[in-house]
């Protein structure tokens, strides 16, 4: 039997219980098996597991259901747990991952996320698609793992219900839909049906989409953007060539221990 230390983060946010929370395991011999049945049983949109090796930190990121290939909260709280608990002294961390070499840094409260950014290829709009939605998007895409609607208007993003069992049916992680803000340069949400998250918090990996979008859109490279779930979360954002600086607190909720 094993015992590892499990913190719980609400990333994107410094408020408890807003944001979005994810699980966060450093660990030095863990199955991929045992990461899946942690990540199931946290049952959060996804718990960070990072062990250490010659060549660094390596991180991975599993949803209840699935292994995700870039998160961008629980890499936010993963930083947050090394900066606060391991290493205070540090203000730079960086971690090999499924999507190349992320690299973390801190700047007073804010941590910074350096991610590849997202290109975006337009699809058409068709029947399935608008009912998908409940609505007709004005532009629609496909990025990496996502589609992203733009709407018109911040009332359709708020009030929009997509059919998530069509959703499921199509060969992607999930649906972005964004639009044009009055408070904020954009709003979005984010759903993730078939990887066990109907609708996530806040999801940073889908501003690797948005930004480069809103960024051209608006004519400027510093963004500052709200996912306005249930729980809502603010992030700062920065289109940088071909990376994306996406900004964000954190705040431990909680610390525990678990038995394998």
């Amino acid at each position: 039997m094993i015992k590892l230390d499990l913190y719980q983060v609400d990333s994107f946010t410094n408020k408890l219980f807003e944001g979005n929370p994810a699980g966060v395991i450093f660990y030095t011999e863990l199955s991929k098996n045992h990461m899946q049945k942690i990540a199931l049983e946290n049952n959060l949109s996804e718990t960070a597991f990072v062990s250490q090796d010659e060549n660094g930190f390596n991180i991975k990121w599993f949803s209840p259901l699935m292994e995700i290939d870039l998160c961008g909260h629980a890499t936010l709280a993963a930083a947050h747990i090394y900066f606060s608990e391991i290493n205070p002294d540090a203000t730079k961390i960086s971690f090999n991952s499924n999507s190349g070499i992320l690299n973390v840094h801190k700047e007073d409260a804010y941590l910074y996320l350096d991610f590849p950014a997202d290109v975006m290829e337009s699809i058409d709009i068709d029947d399935q698609l608008i009912k998908m939605l409940g609505l007709k998007p004005i532009e629609a895409f496909k990025g990496r793992d996502d589609f992203m609607c733009i709407f018109e208007d911040e009332s359709s993003i708020k009030s929009i219900n997509p059919n998530l069992e069509i959703l499921k049916t199509y060969p992607i992680r999930g649906l972005i839909v964004t639009a044009k803000s009055i408070e904020y340069d954009f709003i979005s949400r984010c759903f993730f049906p078939i990887t066990g998250v109907d609708e996530d918090p806040v999801t940073g990996s889908a501003h690797t989409s948005l930004t480069p979008y809103w960024s051209k859109v608006l004519n400027k490279d510093e963004l500052f953007a709200k996912q306005v779930s249930a729980r809502g979360g603010e992030l700062k954002c920065k289109l940088s060539d071909e990376r994306v600086i996406i900004g964000g607190e954190a705040i431990t909720y909680m610390k525990g221990s678990i038995l394998i």
